[in-house]
This record gives C-alpha cells, sequence and structure tokens, in this order.
C-alpha cells in the first residue's frame, strides 16, 4: 500500500499481518527478550518486511538494531525507515547512492486523544487543522498533522544525529494533493553541500489508516565515459 506513495527508487514492503514464519536474528532477540507479546510482532514483522525489501534489492538478510534513538542502523549503503500500528507493518529501504534519506509513519485514522494536538503543533498549524477538519470531515487532520511530523524526525535524525521537537517544524497539509511540506524552524544543518531548511512528503487515506511518507533523492552525481562519448547524468528517479 505504501508504495503508491513512494517514488520508484524506494522498495517498500507492508503488511496487515503477523508472518508466523518471521524470525529474528540472535542480536535482534537480545534486544527484545523483555518485550511484552505486542512490542514483540510489531518488532519482529517491521523487520521481516525490511528483510523483504532488502532481498528486492539484491541484499542478504541482515540484523537491523535500534540505535541511540531507537531508530533502525541499516546495513552499509543503505538507508530505510520502518513503522508499525495496530494492524499494520511496513518497511522502506533503498540503495544509498540513490535516496539521501526516507521517513515513514502509519497511523490509525482516528482523532488524537485529548491534549496531544496541543502538545504536537504550532498556534497556526492547529488553526489549520481546524479548517481543514471543517471543510474535509472524513480525515482526522489533527492524527495526520502528527504522522507527518513523524514522519520528518524519521528523515531528519539520520541526516544530523539531533533530536528535533514536535515545534521544530511547521507542517503543511494539502488535502486535495496530498502532499504536505514541512519546514524546520531550526538552524539549517548542511547536508551534502546543500543546506537542509525542509522536506516535502506525501500522504495516503486507505484502510483506516493515515500513512505519511517523506523522500529525500540523492544529488544528481555525473558519470564518466571513455574518451570520445558524451558525459551524461544520471537522473534519479
Amino acid at each position: 500500500m505504501i508504495e503508491s506513495i513512494l517514488p520508484a527508487a524506494v522498495t517498500a514492503v507492508d503488511t496487515f499481518v503477523d508472518p508466523p514464519d518471521a524470525t529474528l536474528f540472535h542480536e535482534e532477540e537480545a534486544v527484545i527478550r523483555m518485550a511484552v507479546d505486542k512490542r514483540r510482532r510489531e518488532f519482529t514483522t517491521a523487520r521481516w518486511c525490511a528483510r523483504q525489501a532488502m532481498g528486492r534489492l539484491g541484499r542478504p538478510p541482515a540484523p537491523i538494531l535500534p540505535g541511540v534513538r531507537g531508530e533502525p542502523q541499516w546495513p552499509e549503503g543503505l538507508v530505510g525507515s520502518i513503522t508499525h500500528c495496530a494492524g499494520y507493518r511496513g518497511a522502506v529501504v533503498a540503495e544509498r547512492e540513490r535516496v539521501t534519506t526516507v521517513g515513514i509513519d502509519a497511523e490509525p485514522d482516528e482523532p488524537l486523544a485529548n491534549g496531544i494536538l496541543a502538545a504536537v503543533s504550532l498556534p497556526e498549524e492547529r488553526d489549520r487543522i481546524a479548517v481543514l477538519q471543517h471543510d474535509h470531515p472524513a480525515v482526522s487532520w489533527d492524527r495526520m498533522l502528527f504522522s507527518a511530523k513523524e514522519s520528518v524526525y524519521k528523515a531528519w535524525f539520520p541526516l544530523t544525529g539531533r533530536w528535533l521537537d514536535f515545534e521544530d517544524a511547521k507542517v503543511v497539509l494539502d488535502p486535495l494533493s496530498g502532499t504536505f511540506t514541512a519546514g524546520l524552524l531550526v538552524t539549517a544543518p548542511w547536508v551534502q553541500g546543500r543546506k537542509l531548511t525542509g522536506f516535502s512528503g506525501r500522504w495516503l487515506v486507505r484502510n483506516g489508516l493515515i500513512i505519511t511518507a517523506i523522500t529525500v533523492l540523492a544529488p544528481a552525481v555525473p558519470r564518466t565515459h571513455p574518451v570520445g562519448r558524451r558525459v551524461a547524468t544520471r537522473r534519479s528517479t
């Protein structure tokens, strides 16, 4: 499902069930050994999805351990993101030479609990959410905003290794195009020779779920050719 809002450079696998044959590496088992059953199933199936996606890229299975902030640590040369919520697990993976970073999030299409929106949003975002909820009541826009900010963080952290609070990014949701933008309200870091001032993403509402995704494609790299041939550049798609 999630592949419909991702570029071709990203490989996605998602599922609505926990495969009975999904297993973990010993290193992953050590991380999750004390977890309750719900957490174990989320963790295991999400990594099953990730390894299925890696296999489609021709990569062998490998452990995907959580980092200092719980972020998945991908094998050398890969970038990716994992998400899970009740009844859904998904993972996306891409070659680092084609994709700089990717972040995904899935949430139930249900309103946030009381008090959560105020904790995760800016005043102007709340004003916009009120308008969206009035004009397009079929979608839980407060939950959409939360999901978009989760995707922002998941795309941000692998690039910077820095925490990003909810109020450090201003998200604008477009109800007609299925897209959103996120302007960063912190000092812009330099990433691959460019200032990172924000992200653009896409969203999807289907099967009772809200799914958001951000993909930053890698800059085109000139390809060298033998003398006498025209030099071309590879376009990332």
